[in-house]
């Protein structure tokens, strides 16, 4: 999924409701298509809608479809093509073609296989959704059934070209220690990237809201905000502040936790003296190889935004690549 909406719960909520729902999922795409592969849309039994399969393209026909197999409780493999008219329509250079997967819920999903979806959501654990459409068995499954497909954010078709996956990964989450310049640049590139940050200093004079307008700012030290915050495995770590005071309580939280990235800046010798304070504290060897530092890839960066961009791309190479 391109992004983490509320299509699933939404479907819950309407077929709780006594009104009805259906999941129509993009399960395969040619060509230039509007919307991509996981792409959802709910719709109720009285026809309200939520989400979107194609960005206009094929929704009435989807819909009608969806409504027929609230009726009938059977689900439906509709395949599409889009015209280069109703493509330039939406943005698009050009059509293709779309295969979308109707699904009526309480009849083709059970309310008990949403439900437990939408709660793992909520608990941020990456969750797949997995049907054989062409048994109609559906299931549930973690990241270890299908590591790449997780690591991509790649929902598809197995090589049986039966077997659907959709990937749900909770949305990704960067917490920035250290409201320094490098942060200043770091941070729109992460939104632009697709995260969440959460910038930490306890230093008033750094964490002000005009250095960054509109973001999650916390005038604390790291161990007290974190915590409650919660460090998994769609979170990166990036500590910039060079002050032990602050930086070593997000290390030793980020290094104990499952989050994905964790990087410090700092030289060589500056991250040696921080290995020693680690070991001293009892973190063991393999614990401390975590740390990416000097932090981001060595493309020779010299200002804070080139230092930002080495960040950055080091990030997106570990959740990509692990």
């Amino acid at each position: 999924m391109d992004r983490f909406d509320d299509i699933p719960e939404v479907a819950l909520d309407w077929h709780r409701a006594g009104k009805g729902a259906v999941l129509a999922t993009v399960v395969q795409t040619w060509g230039s298509a509007p919307r991509p592969v996981g792409s959802q849309l709910a719709v109720s039994g009285t026809g309200e809608i939520q989400g979107s399969v194609s960005g206009g393209c094929v929704e009435g026909a989807v819909i009608v479809e969806a409504l027929e197999a609230v009726e009938d409780g059977k689900s439906r493999l509709l395949t599409f093509g889009v015209s280069d008219d109703e493509a330039f329509a939406v943005g698009l250079a050009c059509g293709g073609t779309i295969r979308v997967l109707v699904e009526p819920v309480g009849q083709a999903v059970s309310e008990e296989v949403l439900a437990d979806l939408v709660d793992k959501r909520a608990a941020r654990r990456p969750v797949g959704y997995v049907v054989n459409t062409g048994t109609w068995e559906r299931k549930l499954v973690g990241r270890e059934d299908y590591p790449e497909r997780f690591r991509g954010d790649r929902s598809g078709f197995e090589e049986d070209e039966q077997t659907f996956v959709a990937v749900h990964n909770p949305p990704l989450r960067m917490v920035v220690v250290g409201a320094v310049h490098i942060a200043q640049a770091l941070v729109p590139m992460a939104r632009l990237a697709g995260y969440d940050p959460l910038i930490i200093d306890p230093r008033g004079a750094f964490a002000q809201e005009h250095r960054f307008p509109g973001e999650d700012i916390r005038e604390d030290y790291p161990d007290e905000v974190l915590p409650d915050y919660g460090l998994d495995t769609r979170t990166a770590v990036v500590t910039l502040s060079h002050d032990p005071k602050i930086d070593d309580p997000a290390i030793e939280a980020a290094i104990a936790s499952e989050c994905f990235y964790l990087g410090s800046l700092g030289s060589t010798r500056t991250h040696a003296k921080r290995v020693d304070r680690l070991k001293e504290r009892g973190f063991s060897d393999d614990q401390i190889s975590r740390i990416h530092a000097p932090v981001g890839l060595d493309i020779g960066s010299k200002s804070p935004a080139e230092i930002a961009i080495s960040v950055m791309a080091q990030i997106t190479q570990a959740l990509r690549q692990g």
